[in-house]
């Protein structure tokens, strides 16, 4: 299947910025950042432009990717060298990106846990709410959302569980036979 990337016809096939930018998708400005954080070669110049080698597409794919992945920029510097010098360097920085990341889930899924109980909360205004305030008083004392969240929910259950499983209210003027 063909490239969707337009066909460059440069001297040597060389690329400009602006033909290295339209391949890639990234701004010049963001090509000359990267250029000048060293995570791009720095190209050849003919009559003062950039002219960068069409292997400089990958390299920016490289850091795309990287980025997608969640490692900063000083980050993929530090990989794209140890990827060229020692196997076990880029392994030390991927291992302290995956436990980054999971402790970024583990605030995540604490987050969503935490509004789902929100979602479920028994009171009009969920800063009225004793658990809400409770989360406040624990965020003030310096605990994480997780801590705190795991926390209230060990010492009490929150009225909201009570709240899913009360039946549905009756209309006015419906009752129940009550027995003895």
């Amino acid at each position: 299947m063909p490239s969707s990337a337009p066909e460059v016809n440069t001297p040597g096939g060389l690329l400009t910025i602006g033909e290295l930018a339209r391949r890639t998708g990234v701004s010049a400005s963001a090509l000359r950042y990267y250029e000048e954080l060293g995570l791009l070669p720095a190209p050849a110049r003919i009559s003062g432009q950039r002219r960068y080698a069409e292997s400089a597409a990958r390299v920016v794919g490289t850091i795309l990717l990287y980025s997608d992945a969640g490692f900063t920029l000083a980050e993929q510097k530090a990989l794209m060298a140890a990827g060229a010098s020692t196997p076990g360097d880029r392994m030390q920085l991927m291992e302290r990106k995956v436990a980054e990341l999971d402790e970024q889930i583990a605030r995540a899924q604490a987050a969503r846990e935490a509004i789902r109980h929100g979602l479920r909360c028994p009171h009009e205004d969920i800063t009225r709410c004793p658990n809400f305030d409770a989360g406040v008083t624990a965020r003030l004392a310096g605990q994480p959302l997780s801590q705190s969240h795991q926390q209230l929910h060990g010492q009490r259950v929150h009225e909201s569980r009570g709240a899913a499983r009360r039946p549905p209210r009756r209309p006015a003027g419906v009752t129940t036979a009550v027995r003895g």
